[in-house]
């Protein structure tokens, strides 16, 4: 409650006066809205039309009590009056009108407070848009934020609790063409490994959670999950061991004035180009004064050096230091997003940056984070650390004016970062509503190993204990598969722990090994999570490697989901004995029936998922790199279409639901019959295509009729396919 401690009697007194209202009812209510420091500007001086007194000219001024901004932006105009003033008398009206329309203000929105109520006001509508109670502020004030609250105030209206059933939802169908680079807030502001695709991240989290839910990611890295849970109205928590992923989230999420931030920038690059080494005496005299971080060992085993100082020229680590020494200078509240920037300018300024000549300026790659190792370029190029900073600084800004207006203070207040491990979440049993994380994979990343350059430049420290509890394989520490093996089940364990029942649990799985996703839906299993499926997503590449290796290489990633179910069902285990090309021929069969013929790609990636679930892929892997001359004998090719398809006058051997059956063969039938300007009459259909269908179920001819009319229509006395028509299978 706003004004809960507030005595309304107050203000029938004479005692009450304008000043009063402007202190005890409008600053308190200016501050819950978000507005504080430079944002409130007290008494503008405002200049009006010049009179004449004598012989000189003089400028009246008007001064409004205050002139609201968001960082640059004037937001409104609000006016002050005393409890005994009428907020709708025309005169005070105009009077606060004529403050929004001056040049300097240009404001269309204007508000009025007497201490009893407040009005806000359109320009040059005079009768107020919203006008209530001051005492009634708590009812309005979401309504009262919508109109004049900053954009950078974590103020967005909080959104309305939708009642959904958790336990009969469907898998989300995957986005066909991920929109990764299009989020400012993520793409830009800094480099990190495997960052998840902010529109996949945000599908999951609206499919599988209600706002005001709590979502946790256990395995937090770059803070997608985090973020896109509170752009979309829930709660979060991002839990990651290492500290500059929980470095970066905070101060993602940390209010600040951009006014201030770029008044910093710009004392900043004034103080660093006067101050920058000349010469090489002017270097070393910087190397030998500034404070350095310390020259830790570089611990990852692919390195190509073997200290932090190995990974800079002497002028790079002269100009990083003197940058980061006059970031260490400015006010607290802007000092996280000067070093975030500053630890996104190490990317670039270091001897591993590979320099790309078909990108933009400054455009590269960090090769630890493209080759996942300490590797050197092969011909280094200096950047330069003034322009790379400022870069950073632009982007970092970017984000955070895409993500504020998303924000409620709420949500954000009840949301928590932390530094810890997935093994023991300081979470409260059954309070999380949905799960989303991308976890490590065995030895395909050393995260913490990798992530030494930045911690040690920030001044983070990453403990024994830290590098105990990394769930991966190998490392500097020579973990074992037994070693990652137990930290994940671990790390599953403690998610069922924590998961409400009847909610969900999303993992992504992106490891060519199919042994770690048998550890990982065994682990979920046992611990009492009931797997409901994977689904593969494309990054919309084939590589040259997943071309040679293709179920051995994964393009993209699967993402396996399961249920808290308080009776789960398991995964049934197939045994297929000798007969793997039986059940190649099923899985291929069944595709080929839901799709009306796939592609060779198509084809692998269902078979990537099934051979998983059925516990084939192994085998598939080692007995057929490749497929195509098994498909070539056992279906046709179509080559214009490049897909597979039945073989003419063949049934499915497969058991195939009879709708799908016949939604196939007809489709293929009616698409043949009408290239030859054929439509035929109901009873052609029925005994042209009932012969293929005995392989199965026979189905009833109103069953073939229902199906017919979701492919069809009537074309005179026939049937003629439509082939945008949607079906209950599309």
């Amino acid at each position: 409650m706003i004004f809960s401690d507030f005595d309304f009697n107050r203000l029938s007194e004479d005692s009450f006066k304008e000043s009063d209202v402007r202190e005890e009812i409008i600053m308190p209510l200016l501050i819950e809205l978000g507005y504080k420091g430079k944002n409130i500007v007290r008494e503008m001086n405002l200049k009006t039309n010049t009179v004449r007194e004598g012989s000189k000219s003089k400028a009246i001024l008007i001064f409004p009590d205050y002139v609201l901004k968001n960082d640059d932006k004037i937001i409104c105009v609000l006016d002050a009056k005393s409890p005994s003033e009428s907020l709708t008398d025309n005169k005070y009206i105009g009077q606060i009108f004529s403050y929004s329309s001056h040049p300097e203000i240009q404001s269309p929105i204007c508000v009025l407070c007497n201490g009893k109520q407040l009005a806000v006001f359109k320009i040059p509508d005079y009768k107020p848009v919203l006008l209530f109670n001051i005492s009634e502020t708590d009812v309005y004030f979401e309504q009262l934020h919508q109109l004049i609250a900053p954009q950078n105030s974590f103020q967005k209206p909080l959104p309305k609790i939708i009642i959904k059933d958790y336990m009969n939802l469907e898998l989300p169908y995957p986005i066909l063409k991920p929109q990764k680079q299009k989020a400012k807030r993520h793409f830009g502001v800094h480099g990190y490994f495997t960052k998840q695709s902010w529109d996949i991240v945000q599908k999951h989290i609206e499919t599988f959670s209600s706002p005001q839910d709590m979502v946790l990611d256990p395995f937090g890295g770059s803070g997608v999950t985090f973020t896109e849970a509170l752009i979309t109205g829930r709660k979060s928590v991002h839990i990651d061991l290492n500290p500059l992923s929980v470095f970066w989230v905070s101060t993602l999420f940390t209010e600040v004035s951009q006014e201030e931030l770029n008044e910093a920038l710009k004392s900043i690059l004034k103080q660093f180009d006067k101050n920058r080494p000349k010469t090489d005496k002017d270097i070393q005299k910087l190397l030998t004064t500034l404070a350095m971080p310390k020259n830790i060992i570089i611990q990852e085993k692919g390195s190509d050096v073997k200290t932090l100082f190995e990974l800079f020229t002497d002028k790079q680590r002269a100009e990083l230091a003197l940058l980061k020494s006059l970031i260490q200078k400015q006010k607290v509240t802007i000092k996280n997003c000067l070093m975030l920037a500053f630890s996104s300018t190490l990317t670039q300024n270091n001897l591993t940056y590979h320099n790309s000549t078909t990108r933009e300026n400054y455009g590269g790659d960090s090769g630890i984070f493209r080759y996942y190792r300490y590797r050197l370029a092969p011909t280094p190029i200096e950047l330069d650390v003034a322009h790379s900073f400022q870069n950073k600084i632009k982007k970092l800004m970017n984000a955070l004016n895409e993500i504020r207006p998303h924000i409620h203070k709420k949500i954000l207040d009840e949301s928590r970062i932390i530094k810890g491990d997935a093994t023991q979440l300081p979470i409260d049993s059954e309070s999380v509503d949905y799960i989303y994380t991308d976890p490590p994979y065995g030895n395909k990343i050393p995260y913490l190993d990798l992530s030494a350059m930045w911690n040690a430049w920030l001044d983070f420290e990453v403990t024994e204990e830290d590098y105990q509890k990394e769930a991966i394989e190998g490392g500097s520490h020579n973990k074992s598969s037994e070693d990652y093996q137990d930290l994940i089940t671990k790390s599953i364990k403690e998610m069922f722990r924590v998961l409400k029942w009847d909610r969900w649990l999303s993992f992504v799985f992106q490891h060519q090994s199919p042994k770690y996703w048998h550890l990982i839906v065994d682990s979920a299993e046992k611990i009492g999570f009931e797997y409901a499926g994977s689904v593969r997503y494309t990054n919309g590449q084939t590589s040259f490697k997943k071309r040679q290796n293709p179920f051995s290489v994964l393009s993209g990633q699967l993402i396996i989901y399961f249920k808290k179910r308080k009776n789960p069902k398991t995964l049934l285990k197939h045994d297929l004995g000798g007969d793997i090309v039986g059940a190649i021929n099923n899985n291929i069969e069944a595709l080929i029936a839901k799709e009306h013929g796939a592609t060779l790609e198509e084809i692998y990636n269902e078979l990537i998922i099934n051979g998983l679930e059925l516990g084939f892929l192994d085998v598939l892997s080692k007995e057929y790199p490749d497929l195509t001359p098994l498909l070539r004998e056992h279906f046709d090719y179509d080559n214009e279409t490049e897909k597979y398809h039945i073989k003419k006058n063949t049934k499915f051997k497969a058991h195939i639901p009879v709708d799908m059956r016949i939604r196939y063969f007809l489709r293929s039938y009616l698409q043949r019959k009408n290239r030859e300007n054929i439509y035929p009459n109901f009873d052609d259909i029925i005994l042209d295509i009932m012969p293929m269908l005995k392989n199965g179920t026979t189905p009833k001819y109103q069953t073939i009729q229902g199906v017919l009319d979701t492919l069809a229509s009537k074309y005179g006395d026939g049937w003629q396919l439509e082939e945008n028509k949607k079906t209950l299978f599309d």
